[in-house]
């Protein structure tokens, strides 16, 4: 609770007593959503991760199977494309880790439907960083990843 009351402190401006723009670090998990079935749409994802606030960090992590043209089109729309030939799912979870205890975002936003982040989330909001779960689609969706963030957003819906 003390971590919350110490991250909304840190959002508001001393100046004005307004709100600050949030810094975002948007991290995707490319192959558990970026899949036939779920449709998705980089430019939406971007677009989502925006409404939370300023882009500081915007990752697409891909294994080493991830085709020239999709990294392309990753790095067209803004993204820093990370191809990893290990496993993506730990690669992402240490950077959003490090992400979290260098205080460089305000808010965490994982893109996934993948509950392999959730302890992820869950030591985020205890260090006082906003979490926020982005599933790829209703059918994508992990009840799991939901609950364990403090928001939640369903591309497409």
């Amino acid at each position: 609770m003390i971590e919350r009351v110490r991250a909304a402190l840190r959002r508001l401006d001393p100046r004005s007593g307004r709100s600050r723009v949030e810094r975002v670090g948007l991290l995707v998990d490319g192959p558990n959503v970026l899949r036939e079935e779920f449709d998705v749409d980089l430019d939406d994802v971007r677009a989502a991760g925006l409404e939370e606030g300023t882009l500081v960090t915007t990752r697409l992590y891909l294994d080493e199977h991830a085709t020239p043209g999709l990294i392309q089109a990753a790095e067209a729309r803004g993204f820093e494309v990370v191809v990893t030939s290990g496993d993506v799912d730990v690669k992402l979870a240490i950077d959003a880790t490090e992400l979290v205890y260098t205080d460089a975002i305000d808010v965490l936003a994982v893109v996934s439907r993948d509950t392999d982040f959730k302890p992820v989330l869950e030591k985020a909001a205890r260090r006082g960083v906003r979490t926020l779960a982005v599933a790829p689609g209703s059918y994508g969706r992990s009840d799991a990843l939901r609950n364990a963030a403090q928001d939640a957003i369903t591309l497409g819906e």
